[in-house]
């Protein structure tokens, strides 16, 4: 009789708790709330007439008068367990909201972002977003957290849009999960996970970056954008990979590349490059079979945009998945403001240098090494 299979192994040791660090970045930084500092100009901006609705699915607020919301600011202030409580600061050092990490699990490394707080000098700029990315950084890279929750009130839209737009994954509906306010609140669950963190960071990166704001400060490529984790061409589903599928994808480049080197009489390129490290600087996508990985695909985004290989497994070749993966990196690295794309292939594969130039590309220059002629190709899209 079998032994049961429990799941992966992983690293057994809890992790730390939280501490009130300050965190900096480009739009904004975290530092622990400061009550002497911080309350007139939190409670100018999140209370009048017009703010009330900032308020409306948080579990506290909004307060009466001043001194309420002065002491509810220095009990947030004061806790060091379990909420742990950041102002989030602009470049002045003025807090403009607050977020705090709770529900704090570190047995299991779980931990949950909450209690946000955006007040409208905080609304739609890039603080906002990159307040969210330094706390993801410090949990899952200074921290070692394997899971990063986001939960909200189901009636609340914008919090389950801004969910999605930062990468978090859906992963269900927990019907009158609590009372908030003497009123049902269902609760819709999210979550991230320390294996797709290398992907989701690198969406966050290059989304800050200044080059993806144009002169007026407008983005020129959506984070919704850059963070999507499914897509699909021509009947073929992919996902973004994470660093679980670092095996199956060196697994099917070997597959997939080892009749090549027949050829070529040396080692692929694809098949010398570490993926764990690939993920932090690449995008790569993957699709799944009933078997394994069926597909993937490695691009890097930019202006010139770049495919650095594709894989289609030989036992599902013949169903044009190599026509649906090229078309997905093509539209993809064009949806992330690529203007040229780029690929190359080693000068030998004559037959695979024929069809990419079926499906537009031309031959610009070969590279030549002591062990290897690379044929560069370039596609113009705008």
């Amino acid at each position: 009789m079998n032994a049961p299979t429990f799941g992966f192994p992983v690293d057994p040791h809890p992790a730390p708790r939280p501490t009130h660090v300050v965190m900096e970045g480009r739009y904004c930084r975290l530092r622990p709330l400061d009550p002497d500092r911080d309350t007139e100009g939190l409670y100018s901006l999140s209370h009048g007439p017009e703010a009330a609705w900032q308020w409306a699915y948080l579990f506290t607020g909004p307060y009466a008068d001043k001194a309420d919301f002065a002491a509810h600011v220095r009990t947030i202030a004061a806790g060091t367990t379990d909420p742990v409580y950041w102002a989030i600061a602009d470049k002045d050092d003025r807090a403009i909201g607050w977020l705090s990490l709770m529900r704090i699990d570190t047995t299991h490394r779980v931990i949950e972002v909450g209690s946000i707080l955006y007040t409208p000098a905080l609304q739609r700029t890039p603080a906002a977003t990159e307040a969210q990315f330094l706390m993801m950084r410090y949990v899952f890279e200074t921290l070692g957290y394997r899971r990063y929750e986001w939960k909200c009130n189901d009636l609340n839209e914008p919090s389950k849009k801004a969910a999605v737009r930062f990468g978090f994954t859906f992963e269900g509906l927990f019907r009158q999960h609590m009372i908030a306010k003497g009123a049902n609140r269902d609760t819709a669950w999210y979550s991230m996970l320390d294996c797709e963190w290398p992907q989701r960071r690198l969406a966050f990166s290059r989304w800050l970056s200044p080059g993806n704001f144009d002169a007026e400060g407008r983005q020129r490529v959506s984070l919704a954008v850059m963070n999507a984790i499914t897509g699909e061409e021509s009947g073929l589903n992919l996902r973004r990979a994470t660093l679980r599928d670092v095996p199956a994808i060196k697994a099917l480049k070997d597959v997939c590349y080892t009749e090549n080197e027949k050829i070529i009489e040396v080692t692929s390129l694809p098949r010398m490059v570490d993926y764990a490290e690939i993920l932090d600087t690449h995008e790569i996508w993957v699709a799944d079979g009933e078997d394994g990985l069926i597909a993937a695909t490695v691009i890097e985004p930019g202006e010139d945009g770049v495919i650095y290989s594709l894989a289609v497994h030989p036992t599902h070749q013949g169903r044009r998945y190599g026509d649906a993966i090229l078309a997905f990196s093509e539209k993809r690295l064009i949806a992330l403001g690529a203007r040229r794309l780029t690929l190359f292939t080693h000068a030998k594969l004559t037959q695979r240098i024929a069809w990419y130039e079926r499906k537009g590309f031309v031959c610009t220059f070969v590279d030549v090494k002591p062990d290897r002629r690379t044929q560069h190709m370039a596609k113009e899209v705008a």
